[in-house]
């Protein structure tokens, strides 16, 4: 009887840590232990910001797109000077410029898809010249890949050839690690550019996402709550 009911608590104690994963995954348990509200109108565009703010960035070039408008709106209410440039290779040659004058890391935007691919010479030439960058990319949606969004690529895998690192964001609470952790990267050792991937979904509002990802309404029932999570 004893086995038995040792046995029928390590059953309970597996499935109850199960379900603890479970909940992590979906973010339900993140949800009620920090209060999320999902009417925010904070978004991940901010975090970024204050990033690159707390590590003296003072000029973002780039070509303007929707993926990245929040990292652009964000920079200009936080005092970094948004460049607005014509091509997305002038971007990142200016961030190049910007890197090698002032000894700090230069950083450029750019939206997803052919904006990220059009980069890729003006990244190449800062890795030659070993000159430590920070590429931010926009992306479609986390859910969205390889489904046809608009300008969805395989961005990081063709990065990866040319950049010290090439990283994709999944989260909202990743945001701030990745980037200090690829800023690090870029300066460290012998200094070169690294790729931020940043999905649409980490860095807009949650309804703005929410509207992107299951329409203005959203469905009742299983899907409806899929959608959401």
């Amino acid at each position: 009887m004893d086995m038995v009911a040792g046995l029928g608590c390590a059953c309970a104690g597996l499935v109850a840590l199960a379900l603890l994963v479970v909940a992590q995954r979906l973010g339900l348990l993140y949800g009620l232990l920090h209060k999320v509200d999902r009417a925010s109108p904070r978004h991940g565009g901010e975090l970024v910001a204050e990033v690159l703010r707390a590590h003296g960035v003072r000029f973002l070039f780039t070509l303007p797109g929707g993926h990245i408008s929040p990292v652009l709106v964000a920079c200009e209410k936080m005092g970094i000077r948004v460049v607005d440039t014509r091509h997305e290779a002038t971007a990142v040659f200016a961030a190049d410029a910007v890197s090698r004058l002032s000894g700090r890391i230069g950083v450029a935007a750019v939206t997803a898809g052919p904006g990220v691919t059009n980069a890729v010479t003006a990244i190449k030439n800062a890795q030659m010249a070993e000159s430590p960058l920070l590429l931010l990319g926009g992306a479609a949606a986390s859910l969205q890949k390889g489904r046809g969004a608009l300008q969805d690529i395989p961005q990081v895998p063709l990065f990866r050839t040319l950049c010290k690192a090439a990283l994709s964001v999944r989260a909202v609470r990743d945001i701030v690690p990745t980037l200090r952790r690829a800023i690090a990267t870029a300066m460290e050792g012998t200094p070169g550019p690294v790729f931020v991937e940043l999905p649409i979904d980490v860095l807009y509002p949650f309804h703005v996402v929410q509207k992107e990802l299951g329409g203005s309404k959203i469905p009742r029932g299983l899907r409806g709550k899929l959608v959401q999570w």
